[in-house]
């Protein structure tokens, strides 16, 4: 069973279980060499299958908005993914705007989650939450 646990971007539990995967080669090549990165702006959702990290997704809180961006779900599961969104949008207070930087290949599961598109790229799909 899949459990996912909210943490404060600089807290030290964040870093012994996500760590091992944000060095991994493999984890950086399907985030296309982009670094992950932190600080207290951020909170990060974690999914945690027996004692297995299967997915992250950090959210950066700005002025106006919470930013989903540079996220991993192992083996592209479809489920985990699901689940850390639903997490995160029950998480979200109303005066936010909560926007994505999406792989175009989840794209559909965040439009099932009530995203829409604002913006295409190559690889990336800029979504935005409807309120």
């Amino acid at each position: 069973m899949t459990q996912i646990i909210e943490l404060q971007g600089t807290e030290k539990r964040l870093y012994q279980l996500v760590a091992p995967l944000v060095m991994n080669p493999e984890v950086l090549k399907q985030n296309y060499n982009y670094p992950f990165r932190t600080s207290e702006s951020f909170v990060w959702f974690v999914a945690v299958d027996g004692k297995e990290v299967v997915g992250f997704i950090p959210l950066e809180y700005k002025k106006r908005e919470a930013v989903i961006n540079n996220y991993y779900i192992r083996n592209n599961n479809a489920e985990v993914l699901k689940a850390l969104l639903e997490k995160i949008i029950a998480k979200m207070d109303e005066d936010k705007q909560l926007s994505s930087v999406t792989f175009v290949e989840h794209q559909d599961i965040f439009k099932e989650l009530g995203f829409s598109v604002e913006k295409e790229w190559k690889r990336y799909v800029k979504m935005n939450k409807e309120n």
